[in-house]
């Protein structure tokens, strides 16, 4: 019967990072869970369960590991290999204790209402800078010909289109989409946490650098 080693010569495996994932404390992190591979069906479920990392408390709430680790786990279990990667250099881990990060109900409902009572005085101060009252009696005057202290035949589509134009804006009705496009808050969210992913990766990697140089001079 042939080895391990002579049988996966051979083969190749193509390997893409996930780019974020979420571990628990004190776990293994396996490369089945920062990568997914493609490879032939016995390897496969072979290199899934290589071990990476051991969580610990100093690694924090948040773990880098890149593609050097993986290749490196790799090239020790089986030697010969060709490796292909994709995508990413690098998997962000996040650690929570439940294995997933749940929504912070709390915190969720006082941003929502921080945001429903800003959004409605931001509202409410422009329309007060420009005096809005005025000039809906002004518009409903020239339209109509008369002039009245309520134009409510203004105010009562001008109100319809705000929210509906709110609407529009966020492309969602509820828990329903409007279309696949993301909305502008969306877009935002999405480059926030891009930016925030550059510089956890960034500083992941200066801790690393800074441990390796430490090691060295020891």
């Amino acid at each position: 019967m042939a080895s391990t080693t002579e049988t996966d010569d051979s083969k190749v495996v193509y390997v893409r990072m996930r780019r974020r994932a979420v571990v628990r404390p004190g776990s293994v992190v396996l490369l089945g869970d920062v990568a997914r591979l493609v490879t032939e069906p016995g390897l496969l479920e072979r290199l899934k369960g290589i071990p990476l990392h051991k969580v610990t408390d100093k690694d924090g709430n948040l773990l880098l590991i890149d593609m050097l680790q993986v290749v490196k786990a790799i090239r020790e279990h089986s030697p010969g290999t060709m490796i292909e990667t994709f995508g990413e250099p690098h998997a962000l881990l996040e650690i929570a204790p439940a294995g997933e990060v749940k929504p912070r109900k709390g915190i969720l409902g006082l941003a929502w209402l921080l945001l429903f009572f800003g959004s409605g005085m931001a509202m409410m101060n422009f329309h007060a800078d420009v005096n809005m009252p005025a000039v809906q009696r002004r518009i409903t005057e020239l339209i109509t010909g008369g002039a009245g202290p309520h134009p409510w035949l203004f105010q009562v589509p001008y109100s319809l289109g705000v929210g509906l134009g709110m609407l529009l804006f966020f492309n969602r009705v509820l828990r329903k989409r409007l279309n696949d496009e993301p909305n502008p808050l969306e877009v935002e969210m999405f480059m926030y946490q891009e930016n925030v992913n550059h510089y956890v990766i960034t500083e992941e990697y200066r801790k690393k650098h800074e441990e390796r140089e430490g090691g060295a001079g020891v």
